[in-house]
């Protein structure tokens, strides 16, 4: 599936790039409908014509090829092996290992506020076909039972894992486009690639400056505001993730069920937020944070991210969106 997209104005979920066009030469570009969203890579600068078209093909190639890992639906992935183990031990390819010990991770962080064990609660329910369902409560209670992600043991000696409760259910959704950006960035450097932009359905990765060597123009999106913006930011190198109520939801009655499930209740997080935007160096740490600190909410996610940056010693950038699309800087 190709579009003619200019690089222009490149509009992604909770991200808007605005990259001006100040050379003639232009950028390539390619788009397809991979990991269950619509991704864009784009080529600013660095190789040129049949070089950039080769260099997407391949990209397109690896990114089909991590979804044949970490898809839950494809028979024969890693992940789908995972979850029809029934507590057996899975031999997996060290790009599930290094993923999993990552999202890990990001569970012991958010003490299980992030869980990827939330496959038996989040199949529950629909946030895709338009019509929507909320499940029976027991139903949520049942599947409940079954999320804690402290009952996988992975081996990273032999890229094993087991889970110990034989009905439990991983999902990496919540991180693996993160993960993937990152190895399609530093294959596209490895090519000669210096100015880019990687569009993972909302996981935003910029490649170097603009051409020219200008920052980017970047744009957060108001929450259900049809492509109004609530903050530009001048950025370079760096990756942009959102996390919000309003990629995927419906209603029932007036109450808005959102795709962000409490891995306490089995319900639509309430943490008085509409979105979350982390801006960081790392796209899979982006991934999982975003998530993470709009579970956690305001206060919470604040606390966080101090420790977060002592530990790196670095900055990681937040922007918390409230229900009332009041964006507030995080640190």
């Amino acid at each position: 599936m190709e579009h003619a997209l200019s690089a222009c104005f490149l509009v992604y979920l909770g991200v808007v790039v605005l990259s001006g066009c100040a050379r003639e030469e232009k950028p390539v570009n390619r788009t397809d409908f991979v990991l269950d969203t619509v991704a864009t890579v784009s080529i600013l600068d660095g190789l040129k014509g049949e070089e950039a078209e080769n260099a997407l093909d391949q990209v397109f190639e690896e990114i089909k090829r991590y979804e044949g890992l970490f898809s839950t639906e494809t028979e024969s992935s890693d992940v789908w092996r995972i979850n029809s183990s029934r507590g057996e031990k899975t031999v997996i390819s060290p790009e599930t290992a290094e993923l999993i010990d990552r999202a890990l991770y990001y569970c012991e962080l958010s003490d299980g506020a992030f869980d990827i064990t939330i496959r038996k609660v989040s199949k529950l329910w629909d946030f895709r076909s338009g019509e929507g369902r909320i499940p029976e409560k027991s139903d949520i209670d049942e599947a409940l039972a079954h999320v804690d992600y402290r009952k996988i043991s992975l081996d990273k000696r032999d890229n094993s894992i087991i889970l110990s409760d034989p009905e439990m259910e991983i999902d990496l959704g919540g991180i693996a486009k993160g993960y993937i950006a990152d190895r399609i960035k530093e294959l596209l450097i490895c090519k000669g690639v210096t100015s880019g932009i990687i569009n993972l359905g909302g996981n935003v990765l910029l490649i170097g400056s603009k051409p020219g060597n200008e920052p980017f123009s970047v744009g957060i999106e108001k929450p259900f505001g049809e492509g109004e913006m609530i903050k530009i930011l001048k950025v370079s190198d760096t990756s942009m993730v959102t996390s919000g109520n309003y990629q995927r939801y419906f209603y029932s009655g007036d109450r808005l069920f959102h795709h962000i499930l409490d891995t306490k209740t089995g319900f639509p997080v309430e943490s008085g937020l509409n979105a979350v935007t982390v801006i960081t160096d790392s796209s899979v740490d982006a991934d999982a944070l975003s998530t993470v600190f709009f579970c956690l909410g305001t206060e919470r996610g604040k606390e966080l991210i101090k420790r977060i940056d002592k530990e790196k010693g670095g900055e990681t950038e937040v922007y918390f969106t409230d229900t009332g699309n009041h964006i507030t800087k995080g640190n």
